[in-house]
């Protein structure tokens, strides 16, 4: 199992980016998608998260801002970022918990990490 990201980039205060992250291989069913994001020296903050009913929850620091989507025929979790602001600049890392076979337990992936940077 693989999950693989992609997006992100440089962009200016007040713009917008999205980034995707898509989970291949052997998969048998996906629960909870999420992305977190880890700035310099500070520790991986979870962002947001989706389950597999489609509930959502954010980090306070993002609510308003951020909107996180998944599209379950393609095993993608989607997260569109809006109003970004300089504190937003971090690695964004998606989570996913997959079941590889029926009888496989839930293990947690990661993909790599995407660079979002923020310019004031």
């Amino acid at each position: 199992v693989q999950l693989q990201a992609s997006g992100g980039g440089l962009v200016q205060t007040g713009g917008s980016l999205s980034v995707s992250c898509a989970a291949s291989g052997s998969i048998f069913s996906v629960s909870a998608m999420g992305w977190y994001r880890q700035a310099p020296g500070k520790q991986r903050e979870l962002v947001a998260l989706i389950t597999g009913g489609g509930n959502s929850n954010y980090a306070d620091s993002v609510k308003g801002r951020f909107t996180i989507s998944r599209d379950n025929a393609k095993n993608t979790v989607y997260l569109q970022m809006n109003s970004l602001k300089p504190e937003d600049t971090a690695l964004y890392y998606c989570n996913a918990g997959i079941k590889p076979f029926a009888t496989s337990p839930w293990v947690y992936y990661w993909g790599q990490g995407t660079q979002v940077t923020v310019s004031s």
